[in-house]
C-alpha cells in the first residue's frame, strides 16, 4: 500500500555541538512535524548531524516517533533516517523500525520517501504493509 501527503516542520532546536575538530562538527537537533494526507498526525524527530568544511557534504541519522492515523488505523510507530550528502549527491533511507508500531498499526513495515520542493514545501510517499 502507498500513502501520500504533505508535512510541515517546526521547532528546529539545535543543541550545542558535542564534538568539533578540524572543521567537522557533530551535533544533535530536535524538531517536530505535522503530517497531512493519507498519514495524519504528528511526530518528534531527534537527529544526530555531522557537518564538514564542504558545505554540500554532510550526513544525519535520526529516530522519529510518529503518532496518528494511517489508512483509518490509529497508533504510533518509529522510523529511522539515514541521510548522506556527498558534495551535493544525496541519498536518504527512512524505514519503519520493526515491531515499533502500536495500537491498530501493530505489525507495520515500510519505507518512506521525502520530497522537498523548490519552494521549500515538504511531501512524503510511504510504501507500507500491515
Amino acid at each position: 500500500m502507498t500513502a501520500k501527503g504533505t508535512f510541515d516542520t517546526a521547532g528546529w532546536d539545535p543543541q550545542p555541538p558535542f564534538d568539533e575538530r578540524d572543521g567537522v562538527t557533530l551535533g544533535l537537533v530536535t524538531m517536530s512535524k505535522t503530517f497531512q494526507g493519507d498519514l495524519a498526525g504528528t511526530s518528534v524527530v531527534t537527529m544526530m548531524v555531522a557537518s564538514t568544511p564542504v558545505e554540500s557534504s554532510r550526513s544525519y541519522v535520526a529516530l522519529e516517533r510518529i503518532e496518528g492515523t494511517l489508512a483509518g488505523r490509529r497508533g504510533s510507530f518509529v522510523v529511522q533516517h539515514d541521510a548522506v550528502s556527498d558534495e551535493g549527491e544525496q541519498s536518504l533511507r527512512i524505514s519503519v523500525v520493526p515491531d515499533s508500531a502500536t495500537g491498530e498499526l501493530r505489525g507495520l513495515r515500510g519505507e518512506m520517501d521525502i520530497i522537498i520542493a523548490s519552494d521549500g514545501s515538504h511531501s512524503y510517499t510511504f510504501d507500507y504493509r500491515l
